[in-house]
């Protein structure tokens, strides 16, 4: 991984524990949204980073629609939680200015 990249020193696994994936969360998005990002990827997918919506084929952590949205980060979106989550953050703070502010949009209208 290049120096500087947030996703350098988490190695893909075959599997991980939800355990896992938030403290890889909370090292990425930092302590200060990560409460208000766990709140969503809750509800998006319940840490599940092979989620799929059936019937609109959004994809990972936080459902990124297409999920091919994903490979701006890395090429290995489908299979790399670290890569999600990167990609999650940047859309929620262009979006909406932080992940808090991202929940706080969900809290009233169930989507983000």
């Amino acid at each position: 991984a290049a120096a500087g990249d947030p996703t350098a020193g988490f190695a893909v696994q075959s599997s991980y524990t939800v355990a896992q994936l938030k403290a890889m969360a909370a090292e990425i998005v930092g302590s200060g949204q990560f409460q208000c990002f766990s709140n969503i990827v809750d509800h998006e997918s319940t840490w599940n980073y092979l989620a799929v919506n059936p019937s609109s084929g959004a994809y990972g952590l936080v459902q990124a629609l297409p999920g091919s949205k994903m490979a701006t980060v890395a090429a290995d979106w489908q299979t790399n939680p670290a890569t999600q989550i990167k990609w999650g953050l940047n859309y929620m703070n262009t979006t909406y200015g932080s992940p808090c502010q991202a929940w706080a949009f969900w809290q009233v209208h169930h989507a983000y």
